[in-house]
């Protein structure tokens, strides 16, 4: 059964208020409210996005659920800093500050917003955010699940140090960091084997996978094959685990830091040929732009699993929270619906 949120704020003039999804505590997909907020306005170096599309993410239900010491510290120890998440989308230009340069009114655009802010009919960043013309190619819903989850798997491979000719495990390859880190493997010549469940071996094949591994049947650590890299995307494995199917001066990237792994990473950096390394998100406009060429050059496509509207964002946090999404779960935003 679908949940419809419900209203529990009075509707004002549609000039200066907004639809947003608002959460005053961590918890459950269910202290997601939608509410009418004050539009925000954008400083002179801010541009004012009208949102068309966003996402929900691994990284979202994290940050709303909040349950580790680590999260909090970043988010807000006793309740949430930030009260609209968000952190992919794609949009148009509504306004812009009396000294932005780089973009105007009506520009087609997507990108990355590291504070949130994107589950909500409007949002002002910097000009100079991570954010660019959105791939001609696509429509708003394929250029808003083409931002994170790519640009992550991106940065997680050349972590790695991704050449050309390397063989490459990817553990998670139906998700939204593997779908992409895939395609951009494959884009840059790798020999890629993919780590998945059964219902999604034809999906991970049909990206370029040149093997394709079912979890529930394998174990990848005990086949005798060894890789270059083994880029873990959904903190399933182990580099303990898998350094014996690590070639010598091989590399274990996850995306998921736990206190065994950051122990290891320290280790590995002095001792030994084989590394582990943690993935920290850093996003910034040149990997964006790398990412929209291989998008324009048909090199990369987003894999889109749902899409929900706005309203619906209670179901879509459960579904993506249940870890078993493929690619990407998409938000769309009606401007013309009412609260």
């Amino acid at each position: 059964m679908l949940t419809i949120l419900k209203v529990i704020e009075p509707k004002q003039s549609w000039r200066k208020r907004m639809k947003a999804i608002v959460y005053q505590k961590y918890g459950p997909p269910e202290v997601l409210l939608l509410k009418e907020v004050e539009r925000p306005s954008p400083k002179d170096d801010e541009v004012l996005i009208k949102v068309y599309a966003t996402t929900v993410t691994a990284g979202d239900w994290k940050t709303r659920k909040a349950d580790s010491f680590a999260l909090r510290f970043l988010f807000g120890l006793i309740r949430p800093k930030k009260n609209i998440l968000g952190f992919e989308f794609a949009g148009e230009i509504e306004s812009v500050g009396e000294d932005v340069k780089l973009f105007k009114k009506g520009d087609q655009i997507f990108g990355l917003s590291i504070v949130g802010g994107a589950y909500a009919e409007y949002m002002c960043l910097p000009e100079e955010g991570v954010m660019a013309l959105k791939p001609s190619n696509l429509t708003f819903d394929e250029s808003a699940a083409g931002t994170s989850g790519a640009v992550a798997a991106l940065q997680g491979l050349r972590l790695g140090n991704i050449k050309s000719g390397q063989k490459i495990l990817i553990y998670g390859a139906s998700g939204s960091l593997g779908t992409f880190a895939i395609q951009i493997a494959k884009s840059i010549g790798a020999e890629v084997t993919g780590v998945c469940s059964t219902t999604n071996l034809e999906l991970v094949k049909s990206l370029g996978a040149n093997s394709v591994i079912d979890y529930t049947k394998e174990d990848f650590s005990k086949n005798g094959e060894t890789y270059d890299i083994i880029f873990d995307t959904v903190g399933k494995s182990s580099y303990s685990q898998s350094k014996g199917s690590l070639k010598e001066r091989g590399v274990y990237v996850s995306s998921w830091p736990t206190g065994p792994l950051l122990l290891q990473v320290l280790w590995t950096a002095r001792l030994g040929s084989k590394k582990a390394k943690i993935m920290t998100e850093n996003p910034s406009l040149k990997s964006l732009m790398f990412i929209k060429g291989l998008i324009e050059a048909g090199k990369l496509n987003a894999v889109i699993d749902k899409r929900y509207p706005l309203e619906q964002m209670v179901e879509a946090h459960r579904y993506v929270e249940t870890g078993h999404k493929k690619g990407n779960v998409v938000i769309t935003v009606d401007h013309n619906s009412e609260v």
